[in-house]
């Protein structure tokens, strides 16, 4: 067993062996087949098996051909064997020649790297020699500023002392003491040790010229106190020198303070004297015939005064006429030049209170923008300083000015007052955009004095009309009564002064004013026995209201709507008054038929066969005649052409529409067959004929 054991042993790798060679043959034989098939594959050994050559003496040809080919290349590098050893040459000749530039080049690449670190060193030393040049040059700077400024140049002491003020050297070289003035003021608190040495120097000659500057500014001061002098030439040249007055602010603050006191007191005077003479002289110009407090508009022409009352007016019509007397706010007259009231007295010329305000509160207009234009500029003041200042020049005129009240207490001329409203709107306006808020406070107490009065006289020309007894008014006729022209006129005067700058205040008075005066037209005509004379009074005054007020004012007024309204009103009314005597018959037939036939009645038309006859011919025989009588009488009634016209026409146009819807009734199947409709005249012949009659003018 147990040699079966090893023989068993022993066999296994011999098998093991075997086995392994049999593998490694059968790869080798796989290999050997698989190259056999590549080489049939090939072209040229397919190509001898299908001629059927032998491949064995195929592979000896090929292989002396192999040795053929190999011999020809032998011979060629034999024959070419000197080239290549000359290209062998100068393969070593460019070898060495790149090892010499290799070695250049290195040699070069630490040239470079030696001549950065020397630019680098040159850059430092640079830097150091500008730091250096730039502090030197800083140094030089502040020592010769500071030498230029403590320095006193001759040329300067020569002109501070010798020169005239008004000479432009002398005013170049004060510039420059105030500057130096003030660079030595700044270098001292410094402790700068230099400025001692021209200290003394300097204030000599500041002395000098607070001293020339002092004596040229009196001088010019007190030229304005001459009698008959313009003011105005020597104030303009005092401005050329204004820094002047700034020198001595800053360097002598006591001289400074003595020349604005004398400016203060000297032109406070002449403003208040030049204001109050020329006021006085204005006044004087004035009309001599001023409303007083019996020129309202509801006092009768007629009213008798007391033995110690002044004369009335001559008209009482001026008290409530505009005229031209709105042109003094128009853009013309509002900046013309002033009225001069010696020229107007050797004219014999007279203006309104209007006019004269108007020149009086211009003059100050222009005197105050002037002169706060000259203290600002001069004195170098702003906002709170410079109203203040203005007020020490101008407080006398202004409170001279106050005398306004004693004349706006005594005056009944609401038209001037409104005026002199507008113009001291006007005027706070134009100093608004010159932006000169020195006279505001004026302009607001002149407003807060006319506004009350203004609406006081209106007030007064209320109760006036309110009041009014037509009874007492004298013989009344149908013409336009003369209170209503004032309110008219005085009303279409109010608005269009009003148009450019419209106030409540004043519009409500105005419907006040309106409703009052239609209730007196009312109580006027309820005088007159018949309503046809009633309503002929109404249309007159309504339409002569209306005309004036679309004449002198807008249309789109609201005086002249409700004018207009109650005018169309009345007209309708008249115009049915008036056709009723001649045809007022038919025009009742025709409105109880239509009546009728809007109920649904038209059967009861029937037992108004004699009627509607009656009519017809009643119409056809009298309505040529009718209808002149009717054109006379409404010529004889109106004034005014172009109202009689116009009633005449509306009368005719109705005539025209009641004769037509007459002719539709008669249409009815009542009526249809009435023998009396032959006589029915052809309404286009109708139309025809009463143009004929229709007035033109």
């Amino acid at each position: 067993m147990a040699a079966q054991t090893e023989v068993a042993a022993m066999e296994a790798p011999l098998e093991a062996e075997l086995e392994a060679e049999l593998d490694l043959e059968g790869a080798e034989l796989e290999e050997v087949d698989v190259h056999i098939q590549e080489n049939l594959e090939d072209a040229l050994v397919q190509e001898a098996l299908q001629t059927g050559v032998d491949l064995r003496q195929y592979s000896r040809q090929v292989e002396l051909e192999l040795q053929e080919v190999e011999r020809a290349s032998i011979q060629d590098y034999i024959r070419e064997s000197e080239n290549i050893a000359e290209l062998h040459n100068q393969i070593s000749a460019c070898d060495a020649i790149l090892e010499r530039m290799e070695q250049m080049l290195g040699s070069f690449q630490s040239s470079l790297s030696s001549l950065s670190w020397e630019i680098r060193a040159l850059q430092g030393q640079a830097g150091a020699m500008n730091l250096r040049l730039r502090n030197r040059r800083q140094v030089r700077e502040r020592l010769g500023g500071l030498l230029d400024e403590l320095v006193v140049p001759p040329e300067m002491i020569s002109v501070i002392l010798e020169s005239p003020v008004t000479s432009p050297e002398f005013l170049a070289q004060l510039r420059a003491l105030d500057a130096q003035l003030g660079a030595v003021k700044a270098q001292a608190f410094r402790d700068t040790l230099a400025c001692a040495d021209v200290q003394h120097v300097l204030d000599r000659l500041r002395i000098k010229a607070v001293t020339k500057i002092r004596e040229f500014v009196l001088q010019k001061i007190y030229s304005f106190r001459k009698p008959m002098t313009n003011y105005q030439i020597p104030q303009n040249s005092l401005l050329k020198y204004k820094f002047f007055y700034q020198f001595l602010l800053g360097h002598e603050r006591a001289a400074a303070q003595e020349l604005r006191e004398q400016y203060v007191d000297t032109m406070s005077r002449i403003h208040f004297s030049y204001f109050k003479s020329y006021t006085g002289r204005l006044m004087k110009i004035q009309y001599e015939e001023v409303a007083d407090k019996d020129d309202l508009m509801g006092v009768e022409d007629t009213a008798r005064k007391g033995f110690f009352s002044k004369p009335s007016l001559r008209s009482r019509n001026t008290v409530f006429t505009l005229g031209n007397r709105g042109a003094v706010i128009g853009p013309a007259e509002l900046e013309a030049p002033i009225i001069v009231p010696h020229a107007a007295q050797r004219g014999e010329q007279r203006y309104p209170f209007e006019s004269l305000f108007r020149s009086q509160h211009y003059a100050l207009l222009d005197t105050s923008c002037r002169e706060f234009s000259f203290l600002t500029e001069f004195f170098l003041v702003a906002g709170a300083a410079a109203q203040e200042l203005f007020n020490s020049v101008m407080g006398k005129t202004l409170g001279m000015f106050q005398h306004m009240e004693s004349y706006v207490s005594d005056c009944y001329d609401a038209i001037a007052v409104f005026l002199c409203i507008h113009l001291a709107l006007r005027f706070r306006s134009l100093m608004a955009k010159r932006n000169v808020p020195a006279v505001d406070g004026y302009w607001g107490w002149l407003l807060e004095l006319l506004w009350p009065r203004f609406e006081l006289i209106l007030e007064l020309h209320i109760q006036s009309v309110q009041g009014t007894d037509p009874q007492r008014l004298g013989g009344l006729d149908t013409r336009p009564h003369y209170i209503t022209r004032r309110y008219a006129e005085f009303s279409s005067a109010i608005v269009s002064i009003n148009q450019t700058l419209p106030s409540e205040r004043s519009d409500a008075l105005l419907a006040r004013l309106q409703l009052e005066v239609e209730n007196l037209v009312l109580r006027a005509a309820a005088e007159f026995p018949s309503r046809r004379e009633q309503l002929i009074f109404l249309i007159n005054n309504y339409d002569m209201m209306l005309a004036v007020l679309m004449e002198r004012a807008v249309e789109e007024s609201k005086e002249a709507e409700g004018f207009q309204q109650l005018l169309s009103a009345r007209t309708q009314e008249f115009v049915e008054e008036l056709l009723a005597p001649p045809f007022g018959g038919l025009v009742g037939f025709v409105r109880e038929a239509e009546a009728l036939l809007e109920r649904g009645e038209g059967e009861k038309l029937r037992g108004h066969e004699a009627r509607v006859t009656q009519l017809i011919r009643g119409f056809s025989g009298s309505w040529k005649s009718a209808v002149e009588t009717l054109s006379q009488d409404v010529m004889r009634s109106f004034s005014n052409f172009r109202i009689g016209t116009g009633i005449i026409q509306a009368a005719l146009t109705q005539l025209i529409q009641v004769y037509h819807r007459f002719q539709k009734i008669l249409e009815q199947p009542p009526l249809r067959a009435l023998p009396a409709r032959a006589d029915l005249i052809n309404i286009h012949h109708l139309m025809v004929e009463l143009k004929k009659h229709k007035p033109n003018f």
